[in-house]
């Protein structure tokens, strides 16, 4: 029989994660998650819950609380505070990103946590939320970055790629904290994702968010033309924070290599993590039990004219503006 615990001392609160963030009669609340000494490995926050949800404990018990005890657990165990954001324009190399750097026992890698998401779009929804808002993103980053098994240095957060709107807030939030915006090549970005749509390319799925057409009809648009231009605005914003808010940009070309080499200093790598990395890199991402197989050549050989001139028209040239600031910025690092 599932038992619901409004109440929890803080003394219980050790392994327990947030899985859920939602709205009940105006009211926000919260569901948790009992991670034990579980380390987040998955390609996906969400893989990491489907995984602990099995456990018989979490199928007897659910852990159900308001934003109080999120804001209650923040002051009594203070996690580690957020490392590195990384921000992408989705199909470019993130969730490899992601996987290396899990790889490594001492982060604490999130990856794509719905929580976290629903917070930050939560005033698209209930306008009223946003004086509590920054709050409890804070509070929620802080549970997790609980050191359950005692040894982790550093919370290390990929972000959904809508997500790259609400970079100013989460800029306010921890405005020392390292950022990077990962991209590639539009039309292969462009190509996987009229392959396999992910939630953002599908109108009105997502929910609102910064990527709503304003005096656009999105339903009525040809797929194509939906996909670029929503691809577009992504890497449009990117290119918007690497100028204005110090995100560094890093093309999927440059994978993995610029993990351990000119990224190494923002997520705190040394030469003896660079081993353990270029083996994780070995595998698929998204698939860790399959081998790596690069597909650019053939995302863009599958391209026919028509994609070509619609990436043209509404994404490439956010794309070419990163890639000048990116070579900008490498030349400038070569030079000090």
């Amino acid at each position: 029989m599932e038992r619901t615990m409004e109440g929890m001392s803080m003394g219980d609160m050790h392994g327990w994660l947030p899985i859920r963030t939602w709205r009940r009669d105006g009211e926000w609340r919260l569901d948790w998650c009992w991670f034990g000494e579980q380390r987040l490995t998955r390609p996906f926050f969400r893989d990491d819950v489907d995984l602990s949800l099995r456990l018989p404990f979490n199928q007897a018990f659910r852990r159900e609380t308001t934003m109080d005890a999120l804001l209650d657990w923040q002051v009594a165990s203070p996690g580690v505070a957020p490392g590195a954001f990384i921000y992408h324009a989705s199909r470019c190399g993130s969730t490899l990103m992601a996987q290396m750097l899990a790889g490594l026992e001492r982060n604490i890698v999130l990856s794509e946590p719905p929580p976290l998401d629903n917070l930050l779009r939560a005033h698209f929804v209930d306008p009223a939320m946003q004086d509590q808002q920054p709050h409890w993103i804070r509070a929620l980053l802080s549970a997790y970055g609980q050191r359950r098994l005692g040894n982790e240095e550093r919370l290390l957060i990929k972000l959904d790629a809508w997500n790259v709107f609400e970079a100013p807030l989460m800029h306010a939030l921890y405005p020392e904290t390292p950022r990077i915006f990962l991209y590639r090549d539009p039309l292969e970005i462009v190509v996987s994702q009229l392959r396999q749509p992910g939630m953002h390319r599908v109108p009105g799925l997502l929910g609102p968010s910064a990527l709503d057409f304003a005096g656009m009809d999105a339903q009525a648009m040809a797929p194509l033309e939906f996909t670029c231009r929503l691809i577009g605005r992504i890497l449009e914003q990117g290119l918007a924070l690497c100028r204005q808010l110090g995100c560094v940009p890093v093309n999927y070309s440059e994978l993995p290599e610029a993990l351990w080499g000119r990224l190494a200093p923002i997520f705190h790598l040394v030469d003896t993590d660079a081993p353990r990395l270029r083996d994780i890199a070995a595998f698929d991402a998204k698939q860790p039990a399959m081998w790596f197989s690069a597909d650019s050549q053939r995302k863009r050989d599958e391209a026919g004219e028509e994609v070509r001139a619609a990436v043209e028209r509404w994404a490439r040239g956010p794309y070419e503006g990163l890639e000048q600031l990116r070579r900008l910025e490498r030349t400038l690092h070569t030079n000090v």
